[in-house]
């Protein structure tokens, strides 16, 4: 467990790796490893707000996950509207604001009404930011907001010279967040995979071999403690 003197990061990412995996090696269907993954971030989000996170992103739908079997991105979907229209209440009770990185607009219409009815219950609240990478690729959203800047200084409100990297974080769906201090990711794999891959620039990675249903508080506690360990220098000596 933590002390209660250890410093916590601002903003912990997650890519949240190994659930199919994790369900074939109990002889069970994929989508039964997604169901357990999404009680796990459930109980890390509430864990995160319990120990005073101010905000934990977690990259559940990639761009390219659309090129999984027609099967288990419709069981996906399926999850995912189900779940976000019960996980409302829950999160709207325990404090916890809900917010979606990624264009929704792919999604069918009934999965972006539960999207954003679950933003909308919980905008107000003030625990930890829970944001949710949903048909979310790193290199897209640059493209979009490079889209939307070329757009913007043809319609004469930016110049050239206004293009800073603040402006650019401007038009990026983490546009009201902190860069990711720690991204963490399970299953043994050591790459990013597009996710942020403008925010995460100066994030500690850290990388556990266990599957996602498989990570704890404990584990969150352990990868923590391992982002005290660090120096960051931000390019500095």
């Amino acid at each position: 467990m933590l002390d209660s003197n250890q410093p916590l990061p601002t903003h912990i990412a997650i890519i949240m790796d190994g659930n199919r995996r994790w369900a074939k090696s109990k002889g069970k269907p994929v989508g039964f490893g997604h169901k357990e993954g999404a009680k796990t971030i459930e109980n890390i989000v509430r864990y995160a707000n319990k120990i005073g996170l101010k905000y934990i992103t977690a990259y559940a739908f990639s761009t390219e996950n659309w090129k999984r079997s027609e099967e288990e991105v419709s069981g996906l979907m399926t999850l995912l509207q189900n779940y976000l229209s019960d996980y409302a209440k829950r999160a709207d009770t325990e404090n916890i604001r809900i917010k979606v990185l990624g264009d929704i607009s792919a999604f069918k219409e009934g999965t972006q009404k539960s999207i954003n009815k679950c933003i909308e219950r919980t905008k107000n609240n003030t625990g930890v930011t829970f944001s949710i990478a949903l048909n979310y690729g790193g290199r897209a959203e640059i493209k979009e907001a490079i889209k939307q800047i070329v757009k913007d200084a043809k319609d004469g409100k930016i110049n050239e010279d206004e293009i800073t990297e603040d402006l650019i974080n401007s038009y990026l769906y983490t546009k009201d967040m902190p860069d990711p201090d720690l991204i963490i990711r399970t299953s043994g794999e050591q790459r990013l995979s597009g996710f942020l891959a403008w925010q995460s620039v100066y994030s500690e990675l850290y990388f556990v071999q266990k599957n996602w249903p498989d990570f704890t508080e404990e584990d969150l506690d352990e990868a923590i403690k391992e982002y005290n360990k660090r120096t960051r220098k931000f390019g500095a000596n």
